[in-house]
């Protein structure tokens, strides 16, 4: 049997965090969860995480800017975004540009997330 894959799950509302880990974890994926980017940049998981589902707004570290960072010290950790204003387009914009597979307004749906979360592990070559 296959390692399942790691998510990761950035969020700074704790309701959100562990809707979505009981979620995945229902699914069969292996979660670790995170109150703030500088927390995840802090963690292990920053080099063994399959695919990264983070809030657009947090404080000190936004998700887009957790990406640019992230990208920029070499990693291409798949990236799923979580918004409670999904009409801020500049926002929506910035995140694709910088290599983000979804953008999903919360409350999302159970099957946009997996679908989404389908796709991210199948464009980087993990198995689902």
């Amino acid at each position: 049997m296959s390692t399942p894959s790691v998510i990761s799950v950035i969020d700074d509302d704790p309701s959100v965090r562990l809707a979505t880990n009981n979620l995945l974890t229902s699914r069969g994926y292996a979660v670790s969860i995170f109150g703030s980017a500088r927390e995840f940049l802090q963690s292990a998981e920053l080099k063994t995480t399959s695919c990264v589902i983070a809030d657009v707004q947090m404080s000190a570290i936004s998700g887009v800017d957790l990406l640019v960072h992230i990208r920029g010290l070499g990693h291409h950790t798949p990236f799923i975004f979580v918004t409670a204003f999904p009409d801020d387009a500049a926002v929506r914009e910035r995140a694709l540009k910088a290599g983000a597979i979804c953008f999903l307004a919360k409350p999302f749906s159970t099957p946009a997330l997996i679908h989404c979360l389908e796709t991210a592990l199948s464009r980087s070559g993990v198995a689902t």
